[in-house]
Protein backbone atom coordinates (compact mmCIF):
# COMPACT_ATOMS: atom_id res chain seq x y z
CA UNK A 1 0.00 0.00 0.00
CA UNK A 2 1.51 3.41 -0.82
CA UNK A 3 1.43 6.37 1.06
CA UNK A 4 0.31 10.08 -0.57
CA UNK A 5 2.18 11.98 2.53
CA UNK A 6 5.74 13.30 1.59
CA UNK A 7 8.18 11.68 3.75
CA UNK A 8 10.63 13.91 6.15
CA UNK A 9 14.16 14.14 5.05
CA UNK A 10 15.92 12.22 7.81
CA UNK A 11 18.92 13.05 10.85
CA UNK A 12 21.15 11.51 13.51
CA UNK A 13 21.75 13.68 16.29
CA UNK A 14 25.27 13.64 17.56
CA UNK A 15 26.56 14.45 21.39
CA UNK A 16 29.04 13.91 23.26
CA UNK A 17 28.81 13.72 27.48
CA UNK A 18 31.58 15.99 28.45
CA UNK A 19 33.10 15.48 31.99
CA UNK A 20 30.59 17.58 34.52
CA UNK A 21 27.31 16.89 32.28
CA UNK A 22 25.18 13.83 33.85
CA UNK A 23 23.08 11.76 31.90
CA UNK A 24 19.69 14.06 32.50
CA UNK A 25 21.19 16.68 31.56
CA UNK A 26 22.77 14.67 28.40
CA UNK A 27 19.57 13.29 27.64
CA UNK A 28 18.06 16.99 27.60
CA UNK A 29 20.18 18.86 25.89
CA UNK A 30 19.83 15.89 22.72
CA UNK A 31 15.82 15.96 23.40
CA UNK A 32 16.24 19.70 22.74
CA UNK A 33 18.19 19.30 19.69
CA UNK A 34 15.83 16.77 18.47
CA UNK A 35 13.03 19.14 18.50
CA UNK A 36 14.57 22.15 16.95
CA UNK A 37 16.03 19.26 14.33
CA UNK A 38 12.27 18.38 13.89
CA UNK A 39 11.41 22.19 14.04
CA UNK A 40 13.38 22.31 10.53
CA UNK A 41 11.18 19.51 8.99
CA UNK A 42 13.30 16.38 9.46
CA UNK A 43 12.47 13.20 10.86
CA UNK A 44 15.61 11.97 13.85
CA UNK A 45 15.86 8.44 13.56
CA UNK A 46 18.94 7.94 16.01
CA UNK A 47 21.46 9.39 18.06
CA UNK A 48 24.73 8.40 18.35
CA UNK A 49 26.80 9.74 21.38
CA UNK A 50 29.84 9.07 23.41
CA UNK A 51 31.69 10.31 26.38
CA UNK A 52 34.56 11.89 25.76
CA UNK A 53 36.97 14.14 27.74
CA UNK A 54 36.74 16.05 25.16
CA UNK A 55 35.20 16.40 21.03
CA UNK A 56 37.59 14.61 19.29
CA UNK A 57 39.59 17.88 17.14
CA UNK A 58 38.95 16.07 13.70
CA UNK A 59 35.88 14.71 13.67
CA UNK A 60 34.28 15.37 16.79
CA UNK A 61 33.59 11.65 17.39
CA UNK A 62 36.32 8.47 18.10
CA UNK A 63 36.91 6.16 14.86
CA UNK A 64 34.31 3.25 16.00
CA UNK A 65 31.31 5.98 17.01
CA UNK A 66 32.23 7.69 13.52
CA UNK A 67 32.02 4.55 11.55
CA UNK A 68 28.76 3.81 13.82
CA UNK A 69 27.44 7.15 12.20
CA UNK A 70 28.32 6.25 9.08
CA UNK A 71 26.42 3.03 8.83
CA UNK A 72 23.57 5.46 9.23
CA UNK A 73 24.38 8.14 6.22
CA UNK A 74 25.82 5.46 3.63
CA UNK A 75 29.34 7.28 4.40
CA UNK A 76 33.08 5.75 4.52
CA UNK A 77 33.22 6.58 8.42
CA UNK A 78 36.56 7.55 7.62
CA UNK A 79 38.23 11.16 7.17
CA UNK A 80 40.11 11.15 4.37
CA UNK A 81 43.98 11.61 4.73
CA UNK A 82 45.30 15.01 4.88
CA UNK A 83 42.57 16.37 7.63
CA UNK A 84 44.15 18.17 10.33
CA UNK A 85 43.98 15.49 12.77
CA UNK A 86 47.86 16.62 14.24
CA UNK A 87 46.85 16.36 18.38
CA UNK A 88 45.23 13.33 17.56
CA UNK A 89 48.02 11.32 15.27
CA UNK A 90 50.55 12.34 18.06
CA UNK A 91 48.87 10.91 20.95
CA UNK A 92 47.95 7.81 19.29
CA UNK A 93 51.42 7.37 18.60
CA UNK A 94 52.29 8.11 21.94
CA UNK A 95 49.71 5.37 23.21
CA UNK A 96 51.19 3.05 20.84
CA UNK A 97 54.66 3.33 21.71
CA UNK A 98 53.58 3.33 25.88
CA UNK A 99 51.89 0.06 24.69
CA UNK A 100 48.36 1.17 25.86
CA UNK A 101 45.35 -0.17 24.58
CA UNK A 102 44.83 0.14 20.84
CA UNK A 103 41.45 2.38 21.80
CA UNK A 104 40.87 4.80 18.97
CA UNK A 105 41.58 8.53 19.16
CA UNK A 106 40.73 8.56 23.18
CA UNK A 107 37.71 7.09 23.07
CA UNK A 108 35.51 5.94 26.39
CA UNK A 109 33.91 2.79 25.50
CA UNK A 110 32.35 2.76 22.01
CA UNK A 111 29.79 0.39 22.43
CA UNK A 112 28.59 0.74 26.16
CA UNK A 113 28.36 4.63 25.56
CA UNK A 114 25.83 5.00 23.27
CA UNK A 115 22.39 7.16 23.92
CA UNK A 116 18.75 5.43 23.96
CA UNK A 117 17.06 8.41 22.59
CA UNK A 118 14.03 8.01 20.18
CA UNK A 119 13.00 11.22 20.06
CA UNK A 120 10.69 11.78 16.76
CA UNK A 121 9.38 7.92 16.93
CA UNK A 122 11.84 6.86 14.50
CA UNK A 123 14.55 3.91 14.60
CA UNK A 124 16.36 3.46 18.22
CA UNK A 125 20.04 4.62 18.68
CA UNK A 126 21.61 1.73 17.44
CA UNK A 127 24.12 -0.91 19.17
CA UNK A 128 26.08 -3.47 17.71
CA UNK A 129 24.82 -3.62 13.99
CA UNK A 130 21.67 -2.07 14.72
CA UNK A 131 22.40 0.67 12.19
CA UNK A 132 21.91 -1.87 9.33
CA UNK A 133 17.98 -2.11 10.10
CA UNK A 134 17.39 1.34 8.86
CA UNK A 135 15.51 0.90 5.01
CA UNK A 136 16.71 5.25 4.38
CA UNK A 137 19.58 6.99 5.22
CA UNK A 138 20.04 9.83 6.72
CA UNK A 139 21.14 13.00 4.73
CA UNK A 140 21.90 15.47 7.76
CA UNK A 141 23.79 15.32 11.20
CA UNK A 142 23.11 17.24 13.57
CA UNK A 143 25.70 18.07 16.73
CA UNK A 144 24.72 18.95 19.91
CA UNK A 145 27.48 21.52 19.74
CA UNK A 146 29.36 24.39 18.14
CA UNK A 147 32.01 22.57 16.29
CA UNK A 148 35.11 24.49 13.85
CA UNK A 149 34.44 24.46 10.13
CA UNK A 150 37.48 21.69 9.62
CA UNK A 151 35.16 19.53 11.91
CA UNK A 152 32.13 20.15 10.76
CA UNK A 153 33.98 19.54 6.64
CA UNK A 154 35.93 16.14 8.13
CA UNK A 155 32.34 14.78 9.13
CA UNK A 156 30.62 15.46 6.31
CA UNK A 157 33.45 13.71 4.28
CA UNK A 158 33.51 11.25 6.59
CA UNK A 159 29.12 10.76 6.25
CA UNK A 160 28.57 12.01 3.08
CA UNK A 161 25.53 14.03 4.72
CA UNK A 162 24.89 17.70 5.30
CA UNK A 163 25.94 18.72 8.69
CA UNK A 164 25.17 21.42 11.12
CA UNK A 165 26.18 22.12 14.55
CA UNK A 166 23.60 23.38 17.06
CA UNK A 167 24.57 27.14 16.33
CA UNK A 168 23.79 26.45 13.08
CA UNK A 169 20.38 24.36 13.53
CA UNK A 170 19.30 27.31 15.50
CA UNK A 171 19.94 29.96 13.10
CA UNK A 172 18.20 28.37 9.62
CA UNK A 173 15.48 28.06 12.20
CA UNK A 174 15.27 31.77 13.10
CA UNK A 175 16.11 32.57 9.32
CA UNK A 176 12.56 30.81 8.31
CA UNK A 177 10.61 32.11 10.65
CA UNK A 178 11.48 35.67 10.57
CA UNK A 179 8.71 37.89 9.38
CA UNK A 180 9.07 41.43 10.44
CA UNK A 181 11.64 43.76 8.67
CA UNK A 182 13.59 44.36 11.66
CA UNK A 183 13.71 40.56 12.87
CA UNK A 184 15.03 39.22 9.15
CA UNK A 185 17.99 41.80 8.94
CA UNK A 186 18.97 40.92 12.74
CA UNK A 187 18.81 37.03 11.51
CA UNK A 188 20.47 37.97 7.62
CA UNK A 189 23.24 39.49 9.61
CA UNK A 190 23.53 36.58 12.33
CA UNK A 191 23.39 34.11 9.37
CA UNK A 192 26.22 35.61 7.34
CA UNK A 193 28.61 36.04 10.60
CA UNK A 194 28.03 32.29 11.22
CA UNK A 195 29.03 31.50 7.05
CA UNK A 196 31.62 33.62 6.36
CA UNK A 197 34.12 31.66 8.66
CA UNK A 198 33.32 28.48 7.20
CA UNK A 199 33.25 29.59 3.14
CA UNK A 200 36.84 27.77 3.04
CA UNK A 201 35.34 24.73 4.37
CA UNK A 202 32.64 24.86 1.92
CA UNK A 203 34.40 24.40 -1.37
CA UNK A 204 35.19 27.95 -2.48
CA UNK A 205 37.01 26.86 -5.68
CA UNK A 206 39.94 28.23 -7.25
CA UNK A 207 41.49 31.39 -7.49
CA UNK A 208 40.24 33.99 -9.52
CA UNK A 209 42.86 36.48 -9.91
CA UNK A 210 41.61 40.37 -10.45
CA UNK A 211 43.81 42.46 -11.33
CA UNK A 212 44.21 45.89 -10.71
CA UNK A 213 43.79 48.88 -13.17
CA UNK A 214 44.07 47.10 -17.04
CA UNK A 215 43.65 43.57 -15.36
CA UNK A 216 47.45 43.08 -14.35
CA UNK A 217 48.80 42.61 -11.35
CA UNK A 218 48.30 40.05 -8.11
CA UNK A 219 44.51 40.34 -7.02
CA UNK A 220 42.29 39.36 -5.11
CA UNK A 221 41.34 35.35 -4.40
CA UNK A 222 37.76 34.06 -5.19
CA UNK A 223 37.67 33.39 -0.98
CA UNK A 224 38.79 36.76 -0.31
CA UNK A 225 36.28 38.37 -2.67
CA UNK A 226 33.49 36.45 -1.24
CA UNK A 227 34.26 37.42 2.26
CA UNK A 228 34.55 40.83 1.14
CA UNK A 229 31.59 40.97 -0.20
CA UNK A 230 29.96 39.57 2.44
CA UNK A 231 31.22 42.23 4.97
CA UNK A 232 30.16 44.68 2.71
CA UNK A 233 26.48 42.80 2.71
CA UNK A 234 27.12 43.13 6.85
CA UNK A 235 27.54 46.42 6.70
CA UNK A 236 24.94 47.61 4.35
CA UNK A 237 22.41 45.17 6.38
CA UNK A 238 23.78 47.08 9.84
CA UNK A 239 22.44 50.79 8.00
CA UNK A 240 19.42 49.49 7.12
CA UNK A 241 18.62 47.63 10.77
CA UNK A 242 19.77 50.80 12.56
CA UNK A 243 17.14 52.70 10.21
CA UNK A 244 14.47 50.47 11.39
CA UNK A 245 15.72 50.42 14.96
CA UNK A 246 15.76 53.87 15.04
CA UNK A 247 12.12 53.55 14.16
CA UNK A 248 11.06 51.26 16.62
CA UNK A 249 12.76 53.71 18.99
CA UNK A 250 10.42 56.46 18.09
CA UNK A 251 7.43 54.03 18.35
CA UNK A 252 8.61 52.88 22.21
CA UNK A 253 8.94 56.40 23.09
CA UNK A 254 5.63 56.92 22.21
CA UNK A 255 4.45 54.54 24.57
CA UNK A 256 6.53 55.68 27.24
CA UNK A 257 4.55 56.30 30.33
CA UNK A 258 2.01 53.29 29.59
CA UNK A 259 1.56 50.34 31.45
CA UNK A 260 3.62 47.64 29.77
CA UNK A 261 3.49 43.60 30.48
CA UNK A 262 6.52 41.42 28.86
CA UNK A 263 5.81 37.96 28.44
CA UNK A 264 9.49 36.39 28.80
CA UNK A 265 10.96 32.73 28.90
CA UNK A 266 12.33 29.57 27.19
CA UNK A 267 10.80 28.69 23.52
CA UNK A 268 7.96 26.79 23.56
CA UNK A 269 7.11 27.98 27.34
CA UNK A 270 3.51 28.71 26.27
CA UNK A 271 4.17 32.85 25.79
CA UNK A 272 2.33 33.05 22.62
CA UNK A 273 -0.67 31.28 24.04
CA UNK A 274 -0.75 33.21 27.25
CA UNK A 275 -0.31 36.39 24.73
CA UNK A 276 -3.71 35.48 22.73
CA UNK A 277 -5.82 34.65 25.87
CA UNK A 278 -4.69 37.65 28.04
CA UNK A 279 -5.58 40.16 24.78
CA UNK A 280 -7.46 38.30 22.61
CA UNK A 281 -5.40 38.58 19.18
CA UNK A 282 -4.66 36.26 16.82
CA UNK A 283 -1.05 35.21 17.58
CA UNK A 284 0.77 32.36 15.68
CA UNK A 285 0.26 29.51 18.34
CA UNK A 286 2.29 26.53 17.80
CA UNK A 287 4.09 23.76 19.26
CA UNK A 288 7.37 23.58 18.36
CA UNK A 289 10.44 26.06 19.12
CA UNK A 290 10.66 29.24 17.56
CA UNK A 291 7.53 29.63 16.58
CA UNK A 292 7.35 33.57 17.65
CA UNK A 293 10.47 35.59 16.51
CA UNK A 294 9.23 39.15 16.53
CA UNK A 295 7.88 41.19 19.36
CA UNK A 296 4.20 41.56 19.29
CA UNK A 297 2.76 44.19 21.33
CA UNK A 298 -1.41 44.20 22.14
CA UNK A 299 -3.92 46.00 24.69
CA UNK A 300 -5.10 43.28 27.56
CA UNK A 301 -8.87 42.55 26.40
CA UNK A 302 -11.13 43.36 27.59
CA UNK A 303 -9.49 46.52 27.76
CA UNK A 304 -8.67 48.83 31.49
CA UNK A 305 -8.32 52.67 31.44
CA UNK A 306 -5.27 53.91 31.04
CA UNK A 307 -4.28 51.09 28.97
CA UNK A 308 -1.97 47.94 29.66
CA UNK A 309 -0.38 46.93 26.63
CA UNK A 310 1.41 43.22 26.61
CA UNK A 311 4.18 42.15 24.62
CA UNK A 312 5.21 38.44 23.74
CA UNK A 313 8.67 38.28 23.19
CA UNK A 314 11.61 35.70 21.27
CA UNK A 315 11.79 32.61 23.72
CA UNK A 316 15.27 31.85 24.83
CA UNK A 317 17.26 28.77 24.81
CA UNK A 318 20.46 27.16 25.52
CA UNK A 319 23.50 27.78 23.58
CA UNK A 320 22.02 30.64 22.07
CA UNK A 321 24.75 31.47 19.69
CA UNK A 322 26.42 34.93 20.63
CA UNK A 323 25.71 36.52 17.50
CA UNK A 324 21.72 36.20 17.67
CA UNK A 325 21.83 37.43 21.75
CA UNK A 326 23.51 40.14 19.87
CA UNK A 327 21.32 40.87 17.01
CA UNK A 328 18.09 40.35 19.03
CA UNK A 329 18.88 43.12 21.95
CA UNK A 330 16.84 45.32 20.34
CA UNK A 331 13.89 42.99 20.54
CA UNK A 332 14.50 42.20 24.18
CA UNK A 333 14.52 46.25 24.34
CA UNK A 334 10.58 45.06 24.97
CA UNK A 335 11.47 43.54 28.19
CA UNK A 336 14.18 46.14 29.49
CA UNK A 337 11.54 49.09 29.06
CA UNK A 338 8.66 47.05 30.91
CA UNK A 339 7.00 48.16 33.87
CA UNK A 340 6.39 44.08 34.51
CA UNK A 341 8.56 41.04 33.68
CA UNK A 342 5.74 37.70 33.74
CA UNK A 343 8.54 35.36 33.78
CA UNK A 344 6.90 32.21 32.10
CA UNK A 345 7.87 28.30 32.07
CA UNK A 346 6.76 25.10 31.31
CA UNK A 347 6.42 23.54 34.52
CA UNK A 348 5.47 20.41 32.40
CA UNK A 349 9.25 20.13 31.72
CA UNK A 350 11.17 18.07 34.01
CA UNK A 351 14.01 20.85 33.11
CA UNK A 352 12.24 23.81 33.29
CA UNK A 353 14.54 24.62 36.37
CA UNK A 354 17.43 24.60 34.27
CA UNK A 355 15.38 26.61 31.70
CA UNK A 356 14.48 29.55 34.00
CA UNK A 357 18.57 30.14 34.50
CA UNK A 358 18.39 30.23 31.00
CA UNK A 359 16.12 33.39 30.52
CA UNK A 360 17.43 35.30 33.89
CA UNK A 361 20.91 35.18 32.76
CA UNK A 362 19.76 36.27 29.04
CA UNK A 363 17.97 39.34 30.81
CA UNK A 364 20.89 40.24 33.30
CA UNK A 365 22.97 40.42 30.51
CA UNK A 366 20.61 43.65 29.36
CA UNK A 367 20.26 44.50 32.55
CA UNK A 368 16.33 43.67 33.06
CA UNK A 369 17.02 41.78 35.98
CA UNK A 370 15.88 45.31 37.93
CA UNK A 371 12.36 44.86 36.16
CA UNK A 372 9.47 43.80 38.55
CA UNK A 373 8.58 40.18 38.03
CA UNK A 374 6.54 37.49 38.50
CA UNK A 375 7.07 33.90 38.20
CA UNK A 376 4.54 31.68 36.20
CA UNK A 377 4.11 28.13 36.13
CA UNK A 378 2.58 27.61 32.98
CA UNK A 379 1.36 23.77 31.47
CA UNK A 380 -0.40 22.53 35.07
CA UNK A 381 -2.61 20.92 33.80
CA UNK A 382 -0.55 18.23 32.53
CA UNK A 383 0.66 17.53 36.07
CA UNK A 384 -0.84 15.36 38.74
CA UNK A 385 -2.46 17.42 42.07
CA UNK A 386 0.69 15.97 43.70
CA UNK A 387 3.30 17.46 41.49
CA UNK A 388 1.40 20.85 41.50
CA UNK A 389 1.54 20.65 45.68
CA UNK A 390 5.10 19.55 45.32
CA UNK A 391 5.61 22.95 42.94
CA UNK A 392 3.65 25.33 45.35
CA UNK A 393 6.31 24.38 48.30
CA UNK A 394 9.12 24.79 46.21
CA UNK A 395 8.05 28.07 44.24
CA UNK A 396 5.50 29.82 46.91
CA UNK A 397 5.78 33.20 44.86
CA UNK A 398 4.39 31.47 41.42
CA UNK A 399 1.68 31.52 39.90
CA UNK A 400 0.20 28.15 39.11
CA UNK A 401 -1.61 28.14 35.67
CA UNK A 402 -2.85 27.07 32.46
CA UNK A 403 -3.05 29.09 29.49
CA UNK A 404 -5.96 26.98 27.93
CA UNK A 405 -8.23 27.42 31.64
CA UNK A 406 -10.25 30.62 31.63
CA UNK A 407 -10.13 31.14 35.28
CA UNK A 408 -6.92 30.79 35.11
CA UNK A 409 -6.56 33.73 32.66
CA UNK A 410 -8.87 35.65 34.47
CA UNK A 411 -7.40 35.57 37.62
CA UNK A 412 -3.68 36.53 36.04
CA UNK A 413 -5.67 39.62 34.51
CA UNK A 414 -6.60 40.55 37.46
CA UNK A 415 -3.34 39.85 39.33
CA UNK A 416 -1.98 41.98 36.40
CA UNK A 417 -4.42 44.69 37.20
CA UNK A 418 -3.48 44.62 40.73
CA UNK A 419 0.13 45.24 40.14
CA UNK A 420 -0.37 48.60 38.35
CA UNK A 421 -3.42 49.86 40.41
CA UNK A 422 -0.44 49.61 43.88
CA UNK A 423 1.93 52.06 41.73
CA UNK A 424 -0.87 54.41 41.07
CA UNK A 425 -1.38 57.65 42.21
CA UNK A 426 -3.96 60.60 42.57
CA UNK A 427 -3.64 64.12 40.96
CA UNK A 428 -5.57 66.64 39.80
CA UNK A 429 -4.64 68.24 36.45
CA UNK A 430 -5.44 71.75 34.60
CA UNK A 431 -6.66 71.43 31.30
CA UNK A 432 -7.36 75.05 29.75
CA UNK A 433 -9.91 75.20 26.88
CA UNK A 434 -6.92 76.05 24.71
CA UNK A 435 -5.44 72.82 25.10
CA UNK A 436 -8.56 70.57 25.12
CA UNK A 437 -7.14 68.34 22.53
CA UNK A 438 -5.14 66.62 25.32
CA UNK A 439 -8.27 65.51 26.50
CA UNK A 440 -8.03 62.03 24.93
CA UNK A 441 -4.19 61.98 25.92
CA UNK A 442 -5.31 62.25 29.25
CA UNK A 443 -7.86 59.78 29.25
CA UNK A 444 -5.46 56.93 27.24
CA UNK A 445 -2.75 57.64 30.06
CA UNK A 446 -4.75 57.86 33.23
CA UNK A 447 -8.64 57.34 34.82
CA UNK A 448 -10.28 59.86 35.20
CA UNK A 449 -12.44 60.10 38.22
CA UNK A 450 -14.12 63.32 37.98
CA UNK A 451 -13.87 66.31 35.70
CA UNK A 452 -14.68 69.91 37.11
CA UNK A 453 -14.91 73.29 34.40
CA UNK A 454 -14.65 76.75 35.33
CA UNK A 455 -13.48 80.19 33.57
CA UNK A 456 -10.04 79.03 33.79
CA UNK A 457 -10.84 75.40 31.73
CA UNK A 458 -11.37 72.24 33.30
CA UNK A 459 -9.95 70.64 36.99
CA UNK A 460 -9.39 66.71 35.94
CA UNK A 461 -8.97 64.18 39.64
CA UNK A 462 -7.20 61.37 37.59
CA UNK A 463 -5.62 58.09 38.96
CA UNK A 464 -2.31 57.75 37.02
CA UNK A 465 1.16 55.72 36.72
CA UNK A 466 4.13 58.91 37.92
CA UNK A 467 5.49 58.73 34.83
CA UNK A 468 2.48 59.00 32.62
CA UNK A 469 1.66 61.79 35.28
CA UNK A 470 5.08 63.50 34.52
CA UNK A 471 4.49 62.99 31.04
CA UNK A 472 0.79 64.74 31.29
CA UNK A 473 1.86 67.48 33.18
CA UNK A 474 5.04 68.50 30.60
CA UNK A 475 2.43 68.43 27.67
CA UNK A 476 -0.26 70.81 29.80
CA UNK A 477 2.76 73.20 30.32
CA UNK A 478 4.13 73.78 27.18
Amino acid sequence: MTTTQTERPLAVLVGVQLPGVDDVEHAADLAELGRLVHTLGFEVIATVSQRRSALAAAAVLGEGKLKELAELTGGSGVVPSGAPERKNKARARRAAESGEGDEPDGELGDDADDADDDEDGGVAAPGAGGARQVARTATVVAVDHDISPSQARNLERATGAQVLDRAGVIIEIFHRHARSREAKLEVEIARLNYVAPRMREMGGGADRQRGGIGGKGAGESALELDRRKIRDRIAELKHELGAVQREQSTRRALRQGQRRVALVGYTNAGKSSLMRALTGSEVLVADKLFATLDTTVRALHPEVRPRILVSDTVGFIKKLPHDLVASFRSTLDEALEASLLLYVADASDPTFRDQLGVTRGVLSEIGASEVPSRLLLNKVDRLPEEERDALRLEFPEATLLSAKTPADVAALREAIISFFEESMVEAELLLPYAKQSLIGEIYENARVLSEEYDDAGGRLSVRAHPVALERLRSLLAR
